[in-house]
C-alpha cells in the first residue's frame, strides 16, 4: 500500500534567549515530518542548523525531492544513500523507524536489536551571559548530576569559576562552540584541572585543530562540530578523545547507531547530544545513548522550550525518563 507523507516547518519558543560564542536564539526551528502507512503513522523531527548550511526551506526540499520514494516504500538504507546527511535525513529517518516499528507491533529499540530507552543523566546547560548571572542559574542546578557551560574566547576562566564555585559537585562539560585558539588550550590546562573539568568539547574551530596533534590534554577533548558521520573519524583520530553524536549530524538514528560503534572500534569515548529542539527529536537520541551507555550525554533541548509537545521526555534533577507509551519508537 503507498505511503503518505507530509513535512512541515514548526516553531517553539523558548522560555529564555540561547546563547553560545555564535549568537543567540529565541526560537526552536524545526522541520516535522509524518509518514503513513496502512493507518499507521510514524514521525519524526530535524533541526536546520545555519552553522552547517542548513535552512528550514531547503531541508524541506531536499524532503520533497526524495518524496516519490518514500510514498513508493523505499527502505530507510535507501533513503539514506539518496538524501545527504543532515537535518532533513534526521526527520525522515527517524519517522522511519517510528514506522517500522508501529507496523510491526514492536518497538525500535526490539527493532535495532536494542535495551529499551532508560532514564539517563542528561547534561543541563548554562548558557551563556555574565558571569554572576550564570552563577545564579547554576545555583538552582547544583544538585544535578552533569552540567554544560558555554564559554566564550575571552572571559572563559571567570565563567567556569563563577559555575563551579556556584555548583561544586556536577561534573562539569566545558564548551566554548569553536571559539578558541591553540594558545587558549594549552594555557587554561591547568585551570581546568583546577575547576574539575570533566571534558573540553570543540574548543577549536573544526578543520583548524591540527594544533591538537600529539598534544596531551590534561582534560579529555570532544570532537562536536568536527565530526558528523563515520567518514571523520579517521581524521579525527589522534586529535580527539571523545566524538558527540548528534542525530541531526548523522543524519538520523540509523547512520548514528553505525557511527556509535565505529568510533568505539577507533577508541572515542562517547557523548550523545542535540540541537536546541523537541522531545520528538530528543527520544531517538535518548534511545540511543541508553543503548550506548555514553560517558557524556546532553539531551536538554526541550528544556529550553516554552512548551514541549505533550508526552516528551521528563527531567528531573539532571535525569532525563523517556517519552510517554506511543510517543515515539513503539506500537502503543
Amino acid at each position: 500500500m503507498p505511503r503518505t507523507l507530509d513535512a512541515d516547518r514548526r516553531r517553539f519558543g523558548l522560555r529564555t534567549p540561547f546563547r553560545i560564542s555564535r549568537g543567540v536564539k529565541t526560537e526552536a526551528d524545526v522541520i516535522e515530518v509524518a509518514i503513513g502507512q496502512d493507518g499507521r503513522v510514524g514521525r519524526g523531527e530535524g533541526v536546520p542548523y545555519r552553522r552547517y548550511g542548513e535552512t528550514v526551506e531547503e531541508a524541506l526540499a531536499a524532503i520533497h525531492a526524495v518524496a516519490p520514494m518514500i510514498r513508493d516504500g523505499a527502505s530507510r538504507s535507501e533513503v539514506n544513500r539518496a538524501m545527504p546527511a543532515g537535518a532533513a535525513r534526521n526527520a525522515v529517518d527517524c519517522a522511519l523507524w517510528d514506522l517500522e516499528a508501529r507496523l510491526a507491533g514492536t518497538s525500535v529499540a526490539a527493532l535495532a536489536g536494542l535495551a529499551e530507552a532508560r532514564p539517563v543523566a542528561s547534561a543541563i546547560t548554562i548558557g551563556l551571559d555574565a558571569p554572576d548571572a550564570m552563577a545564579a542559574v547554576a545555583a538552582r542546578s547544583a544538585t544535578v548530576p552533569l552540567l554544560k557551560v558555554k564559554v566564550t574566547r575571552d572571559d572563559a576562566a571567570a565563567q567556569i569559576s563563577a559555575v563551579r564555585a556556584a555548583a561544586p559537585d556536577p561534573r562539569l562539560i566545558v564548551d566554548p562552540n569553536e571559539s578558541w585558539t591553540m594558545a587558549e588550550v594549552e594555557g587554561l590546562q591547568d585551570f581546568l584541572v583546577a575547576h574539575r573539568v570533566d571534558l573540553l568539547e570543540q574548543p577549536l574551530p573544526a578543520g583548524e585543530d591540527n594544533g591538537l596533534v600529539g598534544f596531551t590534554p590534561h582534560v579529555p577533548v570532544c570532537a562536536d562540530e568536527a565530526l558528523h558521520t563515520r567518514a571523520d573519524l579517521i581524521r579525527l583520530a589522534g586529535r580527539y578523545d571523545y566524538v558527540n553524536i548528534k542525530l541531526d549530524k548523522t543524519g538520523g538514528l540509523t547512520e548514528a547507531l553505525a557511527l556509535a560503534e565505529a568510533a568505539r572500534e577507533h577508541g572515542f569515548g562517547l557523548m550523545i547530544g542535540c540541537m536546541v529542539c523537541s522531545s520528538l527529536g530528543i527520544a531517538p537520541a535518548l534511545l540511543l545513548a541508553s543503548a550506548t551507555g555514553a560517558a557524556f550525554v546532553d539531551l536538554d533541548g526541550p528544556l529550553w522550550l516554552s512548551q514541549d509537545r505533550a508526552g516528551g521526555v521528563v527531567d528531573r534533577a539532571g535525569t532525563m525518563s523517556p517519552a510517554s507509551a506511543g510517543f515515539w519508537g513503539d506500537a502503543a
